[in-house]
């Protein structure tokens, strides 16, 4: 008899916690307020500060990523031109770093950085000025320090496949014809090559 009261008192009591848990869950969602939804312009200001926070973007780029996400062109508009006023998107400055760093890391000449920038949306008037900060002595020595890096790896090529390949290097990094093929025929001199084997005319 004892046992069956522990046992009945010890349900009521497992129906009163379970009731009580049921009551807190039910409590704590109607406390719970739903959150409005998000204006197309406060999506806007969300999605621009998120993709700035990784890295520089340019306002082309931003309003690719605006029209993907199904942003309306006048908010998109409107947001971005006011991220400009603050400073948040400077196509300038983005340009200028992009040539410097991916010249700097990369070897990319002049032609080569345009083309990425103008990928970039970046008006040709800034890539022109980006691109004042490298004139061609300094883009002739990036193109003899590449192909010092390379050379060693050509050894044992016979000499025209050498240059070739050298040439070709400086030609996919973006370096005018003239000036890839007097730099690695100066550099297959200075290593000891017959220029005038080369089977091209010197420059």
């Amino acid at each position: 008899m004892r046992e069956q009261e522990r046992g009945g008192a010890g349900g009521r009591r497992g129906r009163r916690e379970g009731g009580d848990l049921e009551d807190r869950r039910e409590g704590g969602r109607e406390g719970r307020q739903e959150l409005p939804p998000q204006t197309p312009e406060e999506q806007a200001r969300a999605i621009c500060l998120r993709l700035l926070t990784g890295m520089p973007r340019t306002r082309r780029q931003l309003a690719d990523a605006l029209e993907k996400r199904g942003i309306p062109e006048e908010v998109s508009q409107a947001v971005l031109s006011r991220y400009e006023e603050v400073g948040l998107i400077d196509d300038a400055a983005f340009a200028g770093a992009w040539v410097e760093s991916r010249h700097r890391g990369r070897g990319l000449a002049r032609r080569a950085l345009a083309q990425e920038l103008r990928t970039k949306g970046v008006h040709a008037t800034l890539v022109q000025e980006a691109l004042e900060q490298l004139d061609s002595e300094q883009e002739e020595e990036t193109a003899r320090e590449l192909v010092e890096r390379k050379l060693r790896s050509t050894r044992g090529l016979e000499r025209d496949k050498r240059l070739r390949r050298l040439a070709g290097m400086l030609a996919r990094k973006g370096y005018p014809e003239g000036m890839a093929l007097r730099v690695v025929r100066r550099a297959l001199e200075e290593e000891g090559e017959d220029a005038d084997e080369l089977g091209y005319p010197g420059f």
